[in-house]
């Protein structure tokens, strides 16, 4: 048996996400722990109140949600009592024994195995501690219980080769191909809580990907105006199609101050989370000078880096996004430092200003600068206009100004005017 643990600020998406599963024919809830009646008995909102409730007596938990599964090897097949007997002891060796979880059976999946929802605040409001809970007491009942019930052992496995807990198969939405509330559900349910962002426009930085965006509108219409949001969904021109959906009408409302308290939990970021990034950044520069921002976006594509660009309706680039699919995270090129910025990046990857590719195309070709200046001086030859036009352009440098002292000169007054007020 494999168990893989992850925690979650929200314990709505979770249900959600199992309960679509219910609901989409792949997976059915086959029992529950400390609830007062049976499952087949419970609506939705009985199956989310008993959770909420307990959470309520400890308000400053931020990860207080848990999302377990159990994996099992694909030559085995238990019934859903022994997975219901299995699943009891886990949670009893965890120390989760007493609080309310669901159980769920998913059938969507080259292996056996079910999924477990629950909460770790306990009935006094105190938090059972989540810090190393795999190594400390998962391992050991994993053990334990591979043993008691005569399971396959997962000694040896790799396991996130064999066994992996997606929320969501990730995927672009297509318009029409299923309906546009799921689909947009399915694609929210991961990036709202899997990844790290820190404002609206970050976020939608990974949620185009998969052809979704939230919108607040423009800053005169009334959704605006009211706070709100909607959600739509993207043709493959990036450009919005159908009916936007609110916010609101999503179960686990991903309105704006759901993302508001998000980004305040994302604010706190480990080093390494940036570094990452940088470091795959400085790799490619300092491989290939002289690349393209498309080309160095290619490459960092093969470090699991999204690069978004930012361009005006002219075309010009005003700003950068990493979004870093291995970690997770969301960052603006100048959150990461000046260096990473958008005209950084385009200076460090060696492109040159339109003005300055189309100075160097009017002086190509031209008369040396000596030459030029020897028939100002001498008053030979015949000047064209191109050649008045880089004569006025040196003669306005700071070396043919009047005012222009050369350094020596300068120094040799600096001393003279300190001898004057000594």
């Amino acid at each position: 048996m494999v168990t893989i643990i992850k925690t979650s600020h929200s314990i709505r998406s979770i249900l959600n996400y199992n309960e679509n599963k219910v609901k989409a024919g792949v997976a059915e809830c086959i029992g529950a722990g400390n609830y007062p009646v049976e499952v087949d008995k419970m609506s939705d909102t009985m199956k989310l109140n008993r959770f909420t409730k307990r959470l309520e007596l400890n308000e400053n938990a931020k990860r207080s949600s848990v999302h377990i599964s159990l994996n099992f090897d694909p030559s085995e097949n238990h019934s859903k009592e022994k997975l219901m007997r299995i699943t009891d002891t886990y949670m009893e060796k965890i120390g989760f024994g007493k609080q309310p979880y669901l159980v769920y059976q998913h059938h969507d999946a080259g292996h056996p195995h079910v999924h477990v929802i629950s909460v770790n605040i306990e009935r006094d409001g105190k938090r059972i501690d989540l810090h190393h809970l795999g190594i400390r007491k998962s391992e050991p009942a994993r053990k334990e219980i591979e043993e008691l019930f005569g399971l396959v052992k997962a000694e040896g496995r790799k396991k996130k080769e064999e066994f992996n807990l997606k929320p969501i198969s990730m995927g672009k939405v297509q318009y029409g191909k299923i309906e546009s509330k799921k689909a947009i559900t399915n694609v929210l349910n991961q990036v709202l809580n899997e990844y790290k962002y820190s404002s609206l426009p970050e976020l939608n930085a990974v949620l185009k990907q998969y052809n979704v965006m939230a919108d607040r509108g423009s800053e005169n219409s009334k959704i605006f105006l009211a706070n709100g949001l909607v959600y739509r969904i993207l043709n493959e021109q990036g450009k919005p199609i159908g009916v936007p959906i609110k916010a609101s009408d999503f179960y686990f409302k991903p309105t704006l101050k759901f993302l508001e308290e998000k980004v305040k939990g994302n604010e706190i970021r480990k080093v390494s989370e940036k570094t990452r990034v940088k470091n795959a950044i400085d790799k490619v520069l300092l491989k290939d000078r002289g690349i393209s921002i498309n080309e160095l976006a290619k490459l960092l594509e093969k470090e699991g880096i999204h690069t978004v660009f930012r361009r005006s309706s002219e075309g010009q680039l005003y700003g950068i996004t990493y979004v870093d699919h291995t970690t997770k995270n969301v960052f603006n090129g100048s959150n990461l430092g000046k260096e990473y910025s958008a005209k950084a990046i385009e200076e460090r990857c060696g492109l040159k200003s339109a003005s300055e590719e189309k100075r160097n195309l009017i002086y190509k070709n031209l008369p040396s600068k000596e030459s030029l200046i020897d028939n100002l001086q001498q008053k030979k030859g015949t000047l064209t206009i191109p050649d008045l036009v880089k004569a006025l352009d040196m003669l306005l440098q700071a070396e043919y100004s009047p005012n222009y002292l050369p350094n020596q000169i300068k120094n040799k007054l600096r001393k003279k005017k300190r001898k004057l007020f000594n």
